[in-house]
């Protein structure tokens, strides 16, 4: 019985979610004031001679539209990667970005200019020794290109290709006999790194 009533609530609920995708949005001025929501995963190519993988990640992000021309991403990312099968490290990204579209409007896909600000906080442990390890703040800029990809007028996929440099120190493990060893420099370092990032965005409401 109870088995049924959730199978039937999961199917209404799916329903509704299909139905609301096909559901025309009303718009106020044009697309000022759209707001969406959305999720994304990211590939992380870092400038690093010592890391044997690229960076994933998963994260969320919301925007709001201020102008017909002009877009905003607000965004938060948990990446993941292996430094040399020593170590690990995680980083998370919040931030911004601004959205510019160049071209007139196209029915099916919309390119744009992208280029924004962001924190990170990045963690680095040895892998065979998780008390042996290292953080640091820093702040970031990056900036590409992308589009979106319109699946309908209230949902989209977009593809977004950025290049970071963080502000801050740069951090990374060396083996010292058989031991690793974290080093950290002093000063700003320019360290950058190659992000793509795949998002599904809806179109909840138009604001104004």
């Amino acid at each position: 019985m109870i088995k049924s009533l959730k199978a039937k609530l999961f199917s209404i609920a799916f329903i509704n979610l299909f139905i609301s995708f096909g559901q025309n949005l009303s718009l106020q001025n044009k697309e000022c004031g759209l707001f969406s929501l959305g999720g994304r995963s990211t590939l992380s190519l870092f400038n690093d001679a010592q890391s044997n993988s690229a960076g994933t990640g998963l994260g969320g992000q919301f925007r709001i539209q201020f102008a017909d021309k002009i877009n905003s991403d607000w965004f938060f990312d948990y990446l993941t990667s292996d430094i040399g099968n020593v170590a690990n490290r995680t980083d998370y990204h919040i931030g911004w970005s601004v959205l510019v579209y160049p071209l007139p409007k196209m029915k099916i896909i919309k390119p744009y200019l992208i280029a924004g600000h962001c924190f990170d906080y990045s963690y680095l442990v040895e892998n065979n020794n998780p008390s042996n390890k290292i953080e640091r703040w820093s702040s970031a800029v990056q900036g590409g290109l992308g589009s979106h990809f319109n699946l309908s007028q209230r949902l989209d996929l977009s593809l977004t290709g950025q290049y970071m440099i963080h502000l801050g120190n740069h951090i990374d493990p060396q083996m010292v006999g058989s031991s690793v060893v974290f080093n950290s420099e002093k000063g700003a370092s320019l360290e950058g790194h190659l992000l793509i990032t795949v998002s599904l965005n809806y179109k909840l409401v138009d604001l104004w």
